[in-house]
């Protein structure tokens, strides 16, 4: 029980404090040391198959470091007589691990400029969220970019991370933001990190395959609570979910799109090239600004669905 009012209390503390920005951030820390090991490691004329061993050290190194350092703070805090201390310990840590409100604020920053007719500030803010190019998109192109952002971080910026805490605590919490920042940074299909990034990219795949499939519920859970298209989200989800590159993004943003009747995928541009991503949903609705408050309302709802699911569970 007390690890689950751990994980409500790092909620809490993110709901009311945020991300801070600081060079201090275990995340940042966490990029600091995949960079370090990657300096260290990466050679441009090694082989596929050097790369791909050294990118699979590299990935054990930082999983093994992240993991020990989270068992040594659950060690060191299980060792404090208060248990209200332990619990704060843990939750300040845990809370760094999600991002719930950081998310939130950046897509409702968007919404905001789109309302106030501030497109080409909106594109620029959403190309700080998106890795597409955003220079020329317009208002429903902006909206569904950041819908799709939100819906599909909302697997492994929030319920990835509280659903490894669930299993293992913090260490397993931990060791997961580090294998989710290893991607991000890694995880590409370009001729740098096509071979060296792709024990991090499998291995992401692999740590997001039951919270992805766990958020799809969330989120059908999310649209019965919001009053949005429950059935549809849920046909949308058997009919959509394969469809995305990824086999994981695809359940988020099937369901998502299918609770508030909209399409997502289309043609995105990545350094002036354009590439066609599968749709997922119907255009039932038109894209627009109002659908980013529905997603963050969804992602809300279905990380305090899965804090109150887990709390009855222990």
């Amino acid at each position: 029980m007390s690890q689950m009012i751990t994980a409500v209390a790092a909620f809490l503390i993110d709901a009311l404090i945020g991300d801070p920005r600081s060079k201090f951030h275990p995340v940042v820390l966490i990029g600091n040391l995949i960079s370090l090991l990657e300096k260290i490691l990466r050679r441009e004329l090694d082989s596929p198959s050097q790369k791909i061993f050294k990118g699979g050290l590299l990935v054990t190194t930082v999983v093994a470091i992240s993991f020990s350092v989270g068992y040594g703070i659950e060690f060191l805090s299980q060792k404090i007589p208060s248990l209200t201390a332990q619990i704060f310990i843990q939750a300040l840590v845990l809370s760094f691990m999600i991002s719930p409100r950081s998310l939130g604020d950046a897509a409702q920053e968007i919404y905001s400029l789109l309302e106030t007719e501030n497109l080409s500030e909106a594109r620029r803010k959403v190309g700080w969220i998106v890795g597409r190019d955003t220079q020329n998109l317009n208002e429903a192109e902006v909206a569904r970019a950041t819908v799709e952002t939100v819906a599909e971080n909302t697997v492994d910026g929030i319920i990835s991370p509280l659903f490894y805490f669930a299993v293992g605590g913090l260490p397993l919490a931990v060791a997961y933001r580090a294998i989710n920042t290893m991607d991000s940074m890694l995880g590409y299909k370009n001729e740098k990190y096509l071979h060296f990034g792709r024990v991090a990219a499998r291995l992401d795949d692999v740590a997001n395959f039951i919270p992805a499939r766990l958020t799809a519920i969330l989120f059908l859970g999310s649209a019965g609570l919001l009053g949005l298209d429950v059935r549809n989200a849920f046909n949308m989800m058997k009919r959509d979910a394969s469809k995305h590159p990824s086999p994981n993004g695809g359940w988020a943003e099937a369901t998502v799109a299918g609770a508030l009747n909209i399409r997502l995928g289309g043609t995105n541009y990545y350094f002036g090239q354009p590439h066609f991503r599968a749709y997922m949903g119907d255009p039932n609705e038109i894209l627009e600004a109002a659908h980013i408050l529905g997603t963050i309302r969804m992602m809300y709802t279905a990380t305090i669905l899965f804090l109150i699911c887990a709390l009855l569970t222990v």
